[in-house]
């Protein structure tokens, strides 16, 4: 039964293969956009998609070689068909210096890799001309955030500036769960957490963030193609985790006007009402 159990152990590095490969090469059925779901960011998706599949290629080359060297030791070492007697080895220390130098070093290429990508979202933050008008220069101020996200158990709620164009302003406009944003403008979003670890998942814009309590953090991006796409936590906040999904609408500069225009007016139409009511 040694080499039975060899023959089904061979199968995990094949099947993980398949698995692994058979999305990447496939453009259409169940299988597309496996992976990864369509990149509608302007400049951080093929980045972060590239990093994603050198990972994903240097795991799956270990992954198989290992796979295949369990294999080829419990084939020829199988106890029942094996009849020379135990050997001990007190291991060797050139193999020892190589298998720690070609992690570190893989390692490091990756840190410097990915340090376009960790720049776009973290460090290169939209900026507005400032008072010479001219963008690139020193006097130039961040751009505001469009919204602020707050994330709380479990539901995102999304609060735009009003007429005024400040935050946290009584003319402020409300949502859950639905967040607008003009597509081909840089998008500055303010976000934080109510409650307990959350993290703003944005997968069509290559964009995540853990939300810490106790801590306000900002989030930029630029889409370039108008839709519904998904809004996800990505950290388990507690029961309700699974339903803590949202929507993100990319709309046209015009529609997002548009938007903002009714959204405010049916608050205020709602505001107007329940204060008729109360005075009832």
């Amino acid at each position: 039964m040694g080499r039975f159990w060899s023959l089904l152990f061979l199968l995990v590095p094949i099947l993980g293969t398949a698995v692994m490969v058979a999305p990447i090469v496939s453009q259409t059925g169940m299988l597309a956009g496996h992976w990864l779901p369509e990149d509608v960011s302007a400049y951080n998706g093929r980045i972060v998609d590239g990093l994603f599949y050198l990972i994903l290629g240097l795991t799956g080359v270990i992954f198989v070689a290992t796979g295949l060297a369990l294999f080829a030791f419990m084939w020829k070492y199988d106890a029942a068909k094996n009849t020379e007697s135990v050997k001990y080895t007190h291991g060797n220390h050139a193999l020892e210096v190589v298998w720690s130098i070609l992690p570190a070093g893989t390692l490091l290429f990756i840190a410097i890799f990915q340090m376009d990508a960790w720049a776009n979202s973290k460090m290169r933050r939209p900026m507005l001309p400032g008072p010479d008008g001219q963008l690139g220069t020193a006097d130039d101020i961040p751009k505001p955030p469009l919204a602020l996200v707050t994330g709380r158990q479990f539901e995102w709620r999304i609060q735009y500036p009003g007429k005024d164009g400040i935050l946290q302003t009584a003319d402020d406009i409300y949502t859950v769960n639905e967040l607008h944003v003009p597509v081909n403008e840089e998008v500055v979003l303010q976000i934080e957490s109510q409650d307990v670890l959350h993290s703003f998942f944005l997968p069509n814009l290559r964009i995540k963030q853990d939300v810490v309590p106790g801590m306000t953090q900002t989030i930029w991006f630029k889409p370039i193609k108008t839709g519904t796409y998904d809004i996800v936590c990505a950290e388990l906040c507690g029961w309700g985790h699974y339903k803590m999904r949202g929507r993100l609408v990319v709309d046209t500069p015009a529609q997002y006007q548009q938007w903002l225009v009714d959204t405010f007016l049916e608050q205020e139409t709602t505001t107007i009402r329940r204060e008729e009511e109360e005075e009832e």
